[in-house]
């Protein structure tokens, strides 16, 4: 499908989408600034993010890190913090090798081109063309979900929107499409406009700047489009992890892979039960002896906490734990013993953090620190 595809009556976008846009943009602290490392950071955060949660992290962010040079000579566990919460965790190790690259290959200066953008690890072809659209006006366009439910409504397109083949045609159609001399100020409309108007659910068509152009709408099969295949339901895993207290009291920590599940984070010695334990408190000893030769006694359970993910869904469950035999220092060198009170210093998982917050929680109320 490209332009010449679509019936007679179809006209397409036009101005009214920049003068709509003109009139209706919210007004975002990324939309305030020229400077394409904000720009950068701003496309960065917001892929999978809803604005409103991207918005404080973005400004402390930007605080900290002002320039790329500051965020490629940061340590790791640093941008990790400041991340903390937002999730996929993999687009801030990817935005600090970047930084690196861009320190190293283009003298500090991030490229103008997008086909230069997309060698940076984490840009893809999307950001590739936001980045370079909007921070440089270059004639690049950008389909993500906002703008292919836009054009699968436009065109009343009856395809599954997940397909490869499907996903190109309309790639064509938005580069087709695009602004010729406004091509940044294009794009950021038809996300907006997606965002704003062309809502996955109950879209508001009488305000849409492009309603008389909508084929789904005069139509009436607004409610069927985009079209996509049925997700299959997220798998269930049981994770078990250790709160393991040393004769000083510590806490005993172990850092992820960086390449793993929020690598590069901090989370309590453990695992994954499998269906072979005998039970959870077997699970959590099985995994401490195959991953640091610990032994340790399991008392008191605490609360278990929910955690989903992309493509499954966890329950964390935990135990105060008292170590039985292993070596009292740091049994490898991605593990620390640490204070309870020192656990808010280090990078963890929501659903860590989760149980943290109960631990320390149910300890204040019974006026006792952890034991």
């Amino acid at each position: 499908m490209d332009s010449s595809d679509l019936p007679p009556e179809f006209t397409g976008p036009d101005e009214g989408l920049l003068d709509w846009y003109e009139r209706e943009a919210a007004d975002l602290p990324w939309r305030r600034s020229r400077d394409p490392w904000a720009i950068w950071l701003a496309e960065i955060m917001l892929q999978q993010t809803q604005v409103r949660t991207v918005i404080p992290y973005y400004e402390r962010f930007l605080r900290r890190f002002p320039n790329i040079a500051t965020l490629a000579a940061a340590d790791l566990d640093e941008v990790l913090k400041l991340w903390e919460g937002l999730g996929y965790y993999r687009r801030a190790r990817n935005l600090q090798r970047a930084a690196r690259q861009v320190m190293e290959a283009y003298d500090g200066c991030l490229p103008r081109r997008a086909a230069d953008l997309q060698r940076l690890p984490g840009i893809g072809r999307y950001s590739a063309g936001a980045i370079a659209s909007i921070a440089f006006g270059e004639a690049a366009a950008v389909l993500d979900g906002n703008v292919m439910r836009v054009f699968a409504r436009l065109t009343d397109l009856d395809e599954d929107i997940t397909r490869s083949a499907t996903q190109r045609r309309l790639w064509a159609l938005a580069q087709d499409w695009l602004h010729p001399t406004r091509p940044g100020a294009w794009n950021q409309a038809l996300m907006e406009l997606g965002r704003r108007v062309c809502r996955p659910r109950q879209p508001d068509c009488p305000r849409c700047p492009l309603q008389t152009s909508c084929l789904a709408r005069a139509r009436g099969t607004q409610a069927q489009r985009p079209r996509r295949r049925p997700r299959p339901e997220r798998p269930h895993h049981d994770h078990v992890v250790a709160l393991l207290r040393n004769a000083q009291g510590q806490v005993l920590i172990q850092r992820r892979p960086e390449e793993g599940l929020l690598g590069g984070l901090w989370t309590f010695p453990g695992g994954r039960a499998m269906a072979e334990d005998a039970s959870l408190k077997a699970a959590l000893q099985r995994c401490l002896r195959e991953t640091l030769a610990l032994e340790a006694r399991p008392g008191a359970a605490l609360a278990p906490v929910q955690q989903g993910f992309t493509h499954f869904r966890i329950t964390l469950h935990a135990w105060e734990c008292a170590l039985v035999c292993g070596p009292e220092e740091s049994p490898s060198p991605e593990t620390a013993w640490v204070q309870p009170e020192e656990l808010d210093s280090y990078s963890f998982g929501g659903a860590e953090r989760a149980l943290i917050a109960n631990w320390l929680t149910a300890a204040t109320r019974s006026n006792a620190t952890p034991r």
